[in-house]
């Protein structure tokens, strides 16, 4: 059970730290409506570079989403669906447990149960992919 409730935490850090980053970013950029909006940012009006520093944030967009780095080093990594809403699998879960300053190594058995158990705040929007329940 300790397993999971250390699963639980830090899905938890995760889903709260993408929060932190979406207001981070929204604070920045005051056109910003949601965090998805990083990509039609960067791909149609060029506002923004495919890569650079926003606040206390570097970040990197790639493919459908972006990645978020936080000054102590976490990576906030976040792919978005195609009507905006953030999404994350396992992989940027175990990836965000391992870059933190007190780096935290899960596997992807306790990490799926903890999302299972996190229902109906989170959702699994499609297999292997979760969303935070608006």
């Amino acid at each position: 059970m300790e397993r999971v409730g250390a699963a639980r935490e830090l899905v938890l850090g995760y889903v709260h730290a993408l929060s932190v980053v979406d207001e981070a970013m929204r604070a920045a950029i005051p056109s910003l409506e949601r965090l998805a909006d990083v990509l039609g940012l960067v791909r149609s009006r060029r506002i923004i570079s495919r890569s650079g520093h926003i606040g206390t944030y570097s970040y990197m967009v790639h493919g459908a989403g972006c990645l978020f780095v936080r000054d102590d080093g976490a990576e906030i990594d976040v792919d978005f669906a195609a009507d905006g809403s953030e999404v994350f699998d396992l992989w940027r879960l175990r990836r965000y447990g391992l870059s933190l300053p007190e780096p935290v190594d899960i596997t992807d058995d306790d990490l799926r149960s903890a999302v299972r158990s996190l229902q109906p705040l989170l959702t699994e929007v499609r297999p292997g992919w979760f969303s935070v329940a608006t």
